[in-house]
């Protein structure tokens, strides 16, 4: 297969067979070539060259629609589903149950109750889909997948946002449709899921396939044909001695999401803020950096107190929210990466009217060389940078506006190991120069070798705080699972 765009060959000559009942886990850096893979097997792109063939007979996929009518399921990393819609309206888009003409709505309901059922997800058939979290739009989206009875399941990062008990339930679905005999495309970016999931492994680099592996090869193998070399150090964090409180959050509150939540950051030094989905972590996030209100309690950055529900306060006192939804909340897709790095800035850099289009390019150009942004040049599309790069881009975006305080959310969700390690590196940099973070991931391992300190969500309250030295996977997850009784239900 070979798929090229311009400035890059995304797809060069690459070999992948699928086998009914396995799964086939495809791995590689962000920009290695799985995206467009699945996505000519999908029938969003056209292969340059090469050929498809299904039960040995070759085959043309031209649309989702082909590829439908040839038994392929696609769930991809960016969801397909209408946030107006209600959950069972998405999960039968364009093919709605009918009776005497009219779409039948009662069946499609209870038809969509087993679904959600089947997956475990706790939502409403009649539900609006945007009162959803992501967690558990990722379900609806496998649970639609499940409804259309694929031969071939492509999963594109199905575990990114989901718990540990969330991603048991889909590993019991997936191990059950391999048994079935359905031939299933796994494409993670963690590597301890491999084992536990996988059949075999194919390995993608720079646009090659560079080896297939059975899937207990391990870790540090796996790294190497990814990247090419070995990364020793999975989480290189460089402790400094922490400074003035940059950020302190006093009994924040908003009822029936999150109550009496108090920390603060310190200059040159990284909070983790751990918990299960629904604990209310992004809730308090977007709360603290005023893209929410709250009810009470106070948000002070560097002595100076924010106004609730004020972005604009929040970014001049020097506050800034790397959101975990990057691509619908952090990003302007169509627009470049010079664009995008100067979307805070933007204000500033105007006069009367008239931006300083060339003193923004500069600074853009500056910002993409320090964090090493992989692009075809600053006119680039950032929807069509990968993972790892189009967060680098909403980081850069905040350091360009001199924000002292960062929040981070969910900063490596579907970004590959060597990215992930350069973005690492960066929130080294940043605290060594006197930022203070504040880092919320579901990667726990994450949390725990980045942190200085780790607290704990359980149900919308702070269930504890713990030491650098003290945190461990069991600790945190005893806190988060038992985080008292009188805490409140987060979204």
């Amino acid at each position: 297969m070979r798929k090229a765009f311009p400035g890059v060959v995304a797809l060069d000559g690459v070999d992948f067979d699928l086998r009914p009942g396995e799964v086939h886990v495809l791995l590689g850096e962000n920009g290695a070539g799985k995206s467009t893979l699945i996505k000519t097997l999908s029938g969003a792109h056209r292969p340059d060259a090469g050929t498809i063939e299904v039960d040995g007979e070759p085959v043309e996929i031209r649309s989702a629609e082909d590829a439908a009518r040839l038994g392929i399921a696609t769930i991809y990393q960016e969801f397909n589903l209408v946030p107006e819609l209600t959950v069972a309206e998405n999960l039968f888009l364009g093919r709605p149950p009918r009776r005497f003409g009219l779409v039948d709505r009662r069946r499609m309901d209870a038809d969509a109750a087993a679904l959600l059922e089947r997956v475990g997800v706790d939502a409403r058939p009649g539900q609006r889909m945007g009162d959803l979290g992501i967690a558990r739009a990722q379900m609806v989206e496998i649970a639609r997948a499940l409804s259309l009875d694929a031969r071939v399941l492509i999963m594109d990062e199905p575990t990114a946002v989901l718990t540990t008990g969330e991603v048991d339930r889909l590993f019991e679905i997936v191990a059950g449709l391999r048994d079935q005999g359905v031939a299933v495309v796994f494409i993670t970016h963690h590597l301890e899921e491999i084992p536990r999931i996988g059949d075999r492994v194919t390995v993608l680099r720079d646009g090659a396939s560079v080896g297939e592996v059975p899937a207990g090869t391990p870790e540090d193998e796996l790294v190497r044909l990814m990247v090419g070399r070995s990364i020793e150090q999975q989480y290189p964090r460089e402790r400094t001695e922490p400074g003035d409180v940059l950020l302190d959050v006093r009994d924040l509150g908003r009822a029936g999401v999150f109550d009496g939540v108090s920390f603060q950051v310190r200059a040159g030094e990284v909070v983790g803020l751990a918990g299960l989905v629904g604990a209310g972590r992004t809730e308090v996030a977007r709360a603290v950096f005023g893209a929410d209100p709250y009810d009470t309690g106070t948000v002070t950055v560097a002595g100076t107190r924010l106004r609730g529900g004020d972005v604009a306060a929040a970014l001049g006192a020097g506050l800034g929210l790397v959101p975990e939804d990057r691509k619908g909340q952090g990003l302007v897709l169509g627009a470049d990466v010079r664009e995008n790095l100067g979307l805070v800035t933007l204000g500033r850099a105007t006069r009367a009217g008239l931006v300083d289009r060339k003193g923004q390019e500069e600074r853009a150009a500056g910002m993409a060389e320090r964090l090493n942004v992989r692009m075809s040049g600053l006119r680039q599309e950032a929807g069509t940078l990968s993972g790892g790069n189009q967060q680098k881009v909403v980081i850069g975006k905040w350091l360009l506006a001199g924000a002292r305080v960062l929040v981070l959310d969910e900063p490596t969700r579907g970004v590959d190991v060597g990215a992930k390690v350069e973005i690492y590196r960066l929130v080294n940099d940043l605290t060594a120069s006197g930022h203070a973070v504040l880092m919320i991931s579901s990667d726990l391992p994450e949390v725990l070798g980045m942190s200085d300190r780790v607290l704990v969500m359980a149900r919308g309250r702070l269930a504890g705080e713990l030491a650098a030295g003290e945190a461990t996977q069991d600790s945190v997850m005893a806190l988060a699972v038992t985080g008292g009784s009188d805490a409140v239900k987060g979204s």
